[in-house]
């Protein structure tokens, strides 16, 4: 089956103009300059692009697809997620980790679900590990995950400055990364080791001291939850002007940010007027994580569940709320992802590029189509195809 999205604005992300854009089969065959349509010809889907515009598939690189959460005991345990939850929020690639519980979820669920979620119709992959160091593996150790399981591509989410951490010793910690590093560099992957931060007080001390201690670089490591407060989000920025990665978490209440704490919008809108390369610069979800609920005065009051909706929901903020170009938005769940984690055929609209596609309305900026290696799953809004027991 061909398809021809006709007519449609282009954001690669960088803005191409109106064109035609050609899907054969799981590719993006070409991008054309009105294309004449032959009439005799079958099996050719058109879909008229006259009013939206078309972006690349999203990439959400921190969901807990087989739940998380459980802090508060057995029931605050979070379901799996569901493959519409993803769709109708244009994410075509989801990279799935284990949190805090590493004992009731393992590797071995979690990439059972990765594949369940890809014979459904995404993109799927996985970080080996959870909270803990030493990191609990599928095989013996982390460069045999990375060079023997296809879906493994990183390590994490690794807790540091958090109660819930294992309190790695640096050493430690700088072991953990060493073998992400090597195991990244066999397998031809990229070995990111996904770091979640907490509260804590050392905030990023360990990572600053490995990349002016060892050989490894910065972009070795993708810290999340930078936007959890405001000395983290300050050490953060200086990570980046070291060359590193950061990670900006679009969950958050709705109704309460805790002191400090920055939305993903208004975070990427800070680093932009402080002249932070944001090419270097990611959003995730963290969709399906437990996310505490607050009342208006800041007290504890229950919880809730991390949505993957938020994702593309803070980049409709970054656009409408704070005035960022579509092209500077669209990045940190696009191509700055794609690099990160070496995703050669996701990220962009190009010639030869996995055809993940999502098409929304010009003015509203409403997800019209989502289009995953090829099939439509999105159409009006509405799933056309959903998950096995939805």
């Amino acid at each position: 089956m061909i398809t021809v999205i006709k007519g449609i604005k282009v954001y690669s992300p960088e803005y191409k103009g109106v064109k035609d854009v050609v899907i054969s089969s799981n590719k993006i065959e070409g991008i054309y300059e009105d294309l004449k349509i032959p009439t005799d010809f079958i099996n050719i889907n058109v879909i008229d692009g006259k009013g939206k515009l078309l972006f690349p598939g999203f990439i959400d690189c921190h969901v807990h697809i087989n739940g998380g959460g459980g802090e508060g005991g057995f029931r605050t345990r979070t379901p799996e997620i569901k493959l519409t939850d993803l769709t109708r929020a244009g994410i075509t690639t989801v990279v799935g980790c284990i949190g805090t519980d590493g004992i009731c979820r393992d590797m071995k669920s979690l990439i059972a679900k990765a594949k369940a979620l890809e014979e459904e119709g995404i993109t799927t992959f996985c970080y080996t590990g959870s909270y803990e160091i030493p990191v609990k593996t599928t095989t013996n150790n982390i460069k045999s995950d990375l060079m023997l399981i296809d879906k493994v591509i990183g390590v994490g989410e690794v807790a540091l400055s958090d109660h819930r951490s294992s309190q790695a010793t640096y050493t430690e910690f700088t072991q953990t990364v060493a073998q992400a590093r090597v195991g990244g560099l066999l397998s031809g992957k990229a070995g990111i080791v996904n770091i979640h931060l907490g509260d804590g007080a050392r905030n990023l001390g360990y990572l600053f001291s490995l990349i002016e201690e060892t050989e490894i670089p910065a972009t070795q490591l993708l810290p999340t939850h930078i936007n959890r407060n405001e000395a983290l989000f300050k050490a953060g920025e200086e990570y980046v002007k070291k060359g590193g990665f950061i990670d900006l978490t679009t969950s958050s209440d709705p109704n309460f940010l805790e002191p400090g704490e920055l939305s993903a919008s208004e975070g990427l809108k800070i680093l932009l007027d402080d002249g932070i390369d944001i090419s270097n610069v990611t959003f995730s979800s963290d969709g399906n994580g437990s996310m505490p609920i607050f009342d208006n005065d800041g007290k504890l009051v229950g919880l809730g569940i991390c949505s993957v909706a938020t994702l593309y929901e803070e980049v409709k903020e970054c656009i409408k709320k704070y005035n960022i170009k579509i092209e500077d938005a669209l990045k940190v769940i696009t191509s700055n992802v794609s690099n990160v984690l070496k995703l050669t055929y996701k990220g962009t609209i190009a010639d030869g590029k996995d055809a993940d596609l999502v098409l929304v309305d010009e003015n509203s900026l409403e997800i019209d189509t989502v289009i995953a290696m090829g099939k439509i799953m999105i159409q009006n809004g509405e799933p056309v195809v959903k998950g096995t027991f939805e």
